[in-house]
């Protein structure tokens, strides 16, 4: 049977797939509104993969490349890969656009019942503001306003982390690798990591 189709159809590919290393993992995977959203999603630019949990999939398997990795910065990592996309489905995509409604927003919120690690939800939250602030480098105006200026400020405190996924989360897929690029060379007091074999 086609992944794809037994992630729809077999209530174990979930976690056959994903391979839940902690109780909160597990827990996570059967709440009925975090697996609708790791389920949504078809194939597009950036996520030629589709469904959410085929990209997570690949987040989980570059974060298993990371050398070195002591185990509670792995639990952190994969609590974040687990989470930061899997509320697409619910993200407000209107004209003139509510950023309060972003899916790394609304993947905060519901994971804050569930968590009080301060790290783990201001990457959630942010994950996607390296992106818009490349972007906004590039365009003189990015989505939201976001500025790497502000993403630094805000997460100065835990930037190894929010690089670490950030490298995880962009090779993934066919995503571009110029914004990755981009930051390691711009932001400084970050340890370089090679996860896989540079993407260009």
């Amino acid at each position: 049977m086609p992944l794809t189709k037994r992630l729809l159809e077999d209530p174990h590919a979930l976690a056959d797939l994903l391979r839940p290393e902690t109780p909160l993992e597990r827990r996570l995977l059967t709440t009925a509104e975090f697996r609708h959203g790791l389920l949504w999603g078809e194939p597009r630019f950036g996520h030629p993969e589709g469904k959410v949990a085929l990209h997570v999939r690949e987040v989980l398997s570059n974060i298993d490349l990371i050398r070195h990795l002591p185990d509670t910065r792995r639990e952190q990592l994969r609590l974040i890969a687990f989470t930061h996309d899997t509320f697409k489905y619910a993200e407000d995509r209107s004209r003139p656009r509510d950023w309060q409604k972003h899916h790394g927003i609304l993947a905060r919120r519901y994971l804050e019942a569930h968590t009080a690690d301060r790290e783990v939800l201001d990457v959630i939250e942010t994950h996607d503001d390296a992106y818009y602030a490349w972007l906004t480098e590039r365009h003189g105006q990015g989505p939201g306003g976001k500025t790497l200026d502000a993403l630094l400020q805000r997460m100065e405190y835990c930037l190894q982390l929010y690089y670490l996924f950030f490298k995880c989360d962009t090779q993934t897929g066919d995503k571009t690798q110029a914004p990755l690029k981009w930051f390691e060379r711009m932001v400084k007091g970050i340890e370089w990591v090679a996860v896989r074999e540079e993407l260009v």
